[in-house]
């Protein structure tokens, strides 16, 4: 019932140019200079949240690359599903855990299990709704982005669901049905690792395929999919809770490692692998939201 990957990773370098909003306690990083901007790119986090710098370092960088304001909410409500001082050093593909190994992750994890429930994926994607709502309130942006990371990443793909954002990019995320993806209206890029117990190859080859399927379609999306070697993401973290408004988000598997969002840049494939990641994701933007 647990992620073995799920409190590995690596802590970047770096200190934060964003502030801490009020709006809804959200970290911010504007756009470059003077520029004013029409869009902005949501940064949904990983299941460290908001505590863990990445997080912050990630949207200064997307700030600065795209030239837009950048939001990352805080989906926990200040409550993590995971501590940073629970981080651990991650794994590359190829490399198997003994059967003591992923037991005794699941009982470091057990702790976390109050925190999960407490922000539950229905849960925090009413959080999520209501910072857009009062995002949009107060900035009027035209065009919003979401891009999300493991946690993140389903509910970026949920967000997609919605008529909040223009455009998504789903980074390692955790299992998905065919009716979230279906149910996807937007514009959609996805980073996905080389092994992934969440999201494994089987499982993106029928997201690709249900996409492929809308081509030419009333309901059809611009689409893509980039996986990377040497990448690894694990999350067997699976539980059921019904959602009313969102039907197909009542499954949900939070997958917790990846090279998006905690890399370990001293090893090669992996660094790699995080800078072509971020390439995409800027690239993909540029394309499907408006300057």
């Amino acid at each position: 019932m647990s992620c073995p990957d799920c409190k590995r990773g690596t802590i970047l370098e770096g200190d934060p140019k964003g502030v801490i909003s009020d709006i809804n306690g959200a970290y911010f990083t504007p756009a470059p200079g003077e520029a004013t901007t029409k869009r902005a790119i949501i940064f949904l986090t990983d299941a460290f949240g908001l505590p863990l710098v990445n997080s912050k370092l990630l949207a200064d960088m997307f700030a600065e690359r795209l030239a837009c304001d950048v939001w990352v909410p805080d989906l926990f409500d200040g409550v993590p599903i995971v501590g940073v001082n629970q981080l651990e050093l991650p794994v590359r593909a190829g490399l198997k855990r003994s059967l003591w190994a992923r037991i005794s992750m699941i009982l470091r994890l057990l702790p976390s299990i109050p925190a999960f429930y407490r922000s539950r994926p229905s849960v925090a994607f009413a959080r999520l709704e209501a910072f857009i709502h009062k995002l949009q309130t107060e900035k009027h942006y035209d065009q919003l982005g979401a891009v999300g990371y493991c946690f993140g990443g389903s509910m970026a793909a949920m967000l997609a669901a919605t008529d909040h954002i223009k455009s998504a990019v789903v980074a390692h995320p955790g299992s998905l049905t065919p009716q979230q993806i279906n149910a996807i209206k937007v514009p959609v890029s996805w980073v996905c690792a080389e092994e992934d117990d969440s999201f494994n190859s089987a499982q993106r080859d029928q997201a690709e395929a249900l996409l492929a399927g809308r081509k030419g379609k009333e309901n059809s999306v611009e689409y893509e999919f980039e996986t990377y070697k040497g990448t690894h993401a694990h999350g067997t973290l699976k539980c059921k809770y019904s959602n009313t408004r969102i039907s197909a988000a009542s499954y949900f598997t939070d997958t917790c490692h990846g090279f998006g969002a905690r890399p370990d840049l001293s090893i090669p494939e992996i660094k790699a692998a995080h800078e072509k990641a971020n390439v995409q994701i800027v690239n993909w933007f540029n394309k499907t939201l408006l300057a």
